[in-house]
């Protein structure tokens, strides 16, 4: 595809290299292809993988045919993309070693992966995604912080228990997961009692670690998101504010799932094509002109089957 703007393999090949370990959007919503803008994916009838057919075969009959319906729906990758202005003044007088492009690439690129991140977030962490036998709002003494009163390993089996599908994943925000690991009854289960931690005690003892509560649940990964943004508008004084809240999320996901029912998942993003990247002379900007940097890609992040996914909101004070 031919574009106005040039997309240049040395801008894209940064953009692309691009990663941010605090950032956890493409673990909780996995990428997956599509062949083009407009894409289709398949919303699977549940009732079909649960309903136990007849499998007695006669000596001369056939088997039973068996068929796995569902509803297509439609979807449509959307455009996300920045631009930076760089002078031209700033580029001649870089000091040797130092790229104001390449840095400008990667400045949009991480802009572009926070916007994702609140998107999935927003999308994950809100109770009008998940049916309402699948959610639970805490309060008072039902929240984990409160260590006296609140039992979160009970909570989430009892919540897992009700799943169709047992989750393999569990999503925290980073100040609901600093008071579950410590709470009393998490590091009792996990912690050998001779550290000194019980069900009641030492809540802020021996921390739980990450791996030690994935196998305590059953689960595959605990994500945790921690990154913040500016929630004030522009102009004003900086409100730093946590992207993923003081929720947690129970998730089945298929990391290597399709859009055309090869598996059922909670949710996943539609990429069509690759992230990409490069820059345009702006003969208008700035004395001696300016080179005009841009970063996109093109996604659309899908709740898929959000019957299989759980949400705690508030689970913390």
């Amino acid at each position: 595809m031919n574009f106005p703007f040039p997309i240049q393999p040395e801008y894209t090949g940064i953009s692309l290299a691009y990663t941010n370990s605090r950032l956890i959007a493409d673990e909780v919503s996995p990428r997956v292809a599509v062949g083009a803008r407009e894409f289709k994916w398949f919303q699977m009838n549940r009732a079909d993988r649960f309903t136990i057919p007849d499998t007695l075969v006669g000596r001369k009959s056939a088997p039973n045919q068996v068929e796995f319906g569902g509803i297509e729906q439609s979807g449509f990758v959307k455009d996300r993309a920045l631009d930076d202005v760089v002078p031209q003044e700033d580029i001649d007088s870089a000091y040797q070693g130092y790229d104001p492009l390449g840095q400008a690439i990667e400045g949009i690129t991480e802009l572009l992966a926070l916007d994702r991140e609140k998107r999935v977030a927003d999308q994950y962490f809100s109770s009008s995604t998940y049916p309402a036998a699948n959610r639970t709002t805490l309060s008072g003494t039902s929240q984990w912080s409160d260590y006296a009163n609140s039992d979160p390993y009970r909570a989430m089996m009892t919540a897992m228990d009700g799943m169709l599908i047992r989750p393999n994943y569990v999503v925290f925000g980073r100040l609901g997961w600093n008071i579950f690991r410590v709470h009393p009854k998490i590091t009792a289960a996990v912690v050998p009692s001779a550290t000194g931690n019980t069900g009641t005690s030492n809540a802020q003892g021996a921390p739980a670690s990450l791996q030690a509560v994935a196998d305590l649940l059953e689960v595959d990964r605990i994500l945790v998101g921690e990154a913040w943004y500016n929630s004030a508008k522009p102009g004003q004084t900086p409100v730093m504010t946590r992207l993923w809240g003081k929720h947690c999320a129970l998730l089945h996901q298929r990391p290597l799932g399709s859009l055309r029912g090869n598996g059922i998942t909670f949710g996943a993003t539609a990429q069509y094509g690759t992230r990409v990247a490069g820059t345009l002379e702006n003969p208008f900007l700035g004395m001696r002109g300016s080179i005009q940097c841009r970063a996109g890609e093109s996604v659309q992040e899908l709740i898929i089957a959000n019957d299989v996914g759980y949400f705690f909101q508030d689970c913390v004070a």
